[in-house]
């Protein structure tokens, strides 16, 4: 079925080709006798080759050739419609025969110039419109893994926010003596000034200013319990991350206020060496509190089996020489070893008996999330230190 239409279609074209030439020919013959003797008869046969070789290829250009030589001979050649070529005619007709095949030549390497130029062009639309269509396929691919990656980039946040909020509950929990103690303390304090007001006023005569005294530090005291609840509840409720310009040292103090009965508990000695006036960082208050807690937890039980010798937990807040802030938390406990200098960092990887093994993992994550970084360290005597790093708002 293919061959036979295949067949057919050369058929048509070589009738055409041919077709052409002729037409050509004649064409050239009916003008050039129209204008004699005005016009040179050799031209218009040379454009019949031209455009019988254009557009039907080189048999009819050939074909044009032979027939126009004919033509020549007979119409314009003496004797006048007759075919007797005598020697004297033959330049007359080869000046004819030859520029005409050199005319053949040139027109046909143009049009296959051209037919493979027009070939090239469209196999080269056709590669353009593969090849965008492949890239059209690849964006979506990438647009649909991007949004996927975001997706779960949101879940990986939601389940990390949710392990930290957990991490300090349960951190909270341990806590909770040295926190009843924190808030009996000015709450024991309250009542001792006001039973003293009392009996300062129930004087003769009353003693008024010892009681305003009095009232004045029942006041501050209950300031002071107000402020240690306030922070419990900011440690312990779950929100969103809030960053804003903070005093790293003051988070320090924040900390600090409640582990004072858990260092006395576990007969730690705490050293603070803060330097004043650092430069503010860029931060959530409430994910920073939490990887101080965890770092100073962790101190206090590293050194829990410490015997024959002082539990020294040492707090530093300093500038390193990149401008960025360094805090570290050193303890005087049994130390870590080499290969576990990176592993205490993984996920449900921890030493204790009771640990879960997520508060160091969340902490790096927290401080990274603020841009900085977080690392542990054996010490040149017993115990390790863990240090973190923040940017401030200039290295930032």
């Amino acid at each position: 079925m293919d061959t036979s239409a295949t067949f057919k279609s050369q058929i048509r074209s070589a009738f055409y080709g041919y077709g052409l030439a002729i037409l050509a020919v004649a064409s050239a013959l009916v003008i050039t006798q129209s204008l004699k003797p005005t016009v040179f008869p050799t031209p218009l046969f040379f454009a019949a080759v031209v455009i019988s070789t254009w557009f039907g290829g080189t048999g009819p250009g050939l074909t044009a050739i032979v027939l126009a030589t004919l033509v020549l001979d007979l119409y314009f050649v003496s004797p006048v419609r007759g075919f007797a070529i005598r020697t004297a005619d033959l330049p007359y007709l080869a000046q004819f025969v030859l520029p005409a095949l050199l005319s053949g030549w040139f027109t046909k390497k143009r049009k296959d110039a051209e037919t493979a130029l027009k070939e090239a062009r469209d196999h080269l639309d056709a590669k353009v419109q593969e090849r965008t269509a492949q890239l059209l396929h690849s964006n979506e691919q990438l647009e649909s893994e991007i949004a996927e990656r975001k997706r779960a980039e949101e879940a990986v946040h939601k389940t990390q926010a949710d392990l930290a909020h957990l991490t300090r509950v349960m951190t909270m929990s341990e806590l909770a003596t040295s926190i009843a103690h924190e808030v009996n303390q000015p709450l024991a304090a309250i009542v001792t000034n006001g039973a003293a007001g009392m009996r300062w006023l129930g004087a003769e005569p009353p003693n008024v200013e010892r009681a305003r005294d009095s009232m004045t530090r029942m006041i501050s005291e209950g300031n002071r319990a107000s402020e240690v609840i306030k922070r419990i509840r900011t440690l312990s409720k779950k929100a969103s991350p809030h960053k804003a310009p903070l005093d790293i040292n003051e988070v320090i103090q924040d900390v600090l206020a409640l582990i004072g009965t858990e260092l006395v508990k576990s007969r730690a000695l705490l050293t603070c060496d803060l330097k004043p006036d650092m430069p503010r960082v860029t931060g959530d208050r409430v994910q920073l509190q939490q990887v101080l807690l965890n770092l100073i937890m962790n101190g206090i039980e590293a050194m829990a089996d410490v015997s024959g010798r002082s539990r020294v937990l040492i707090i530093k807040s300093d500038v390193d020489d990149r401008g960025q802030v360094l805090v570290s938390v050193r303890d005087s406990g049994t130390g870590l070893d080499a290969q576990d200098l990176e592993k205490v960092f993984e996920a449900f990887y921890t030493t204790k008996t009771e640990g879960v093994g997520m508060g160091l993992s969340i902490s790096r994550s927290i401080v990274e999330a603020h841009g900085g970084r977080l690392w542990a360290s054996p010490n040149t005597g017993p115990g390790a230190s863990f240090q973190f790093t923040l940017p401030t708002g200039e290295a930032a």
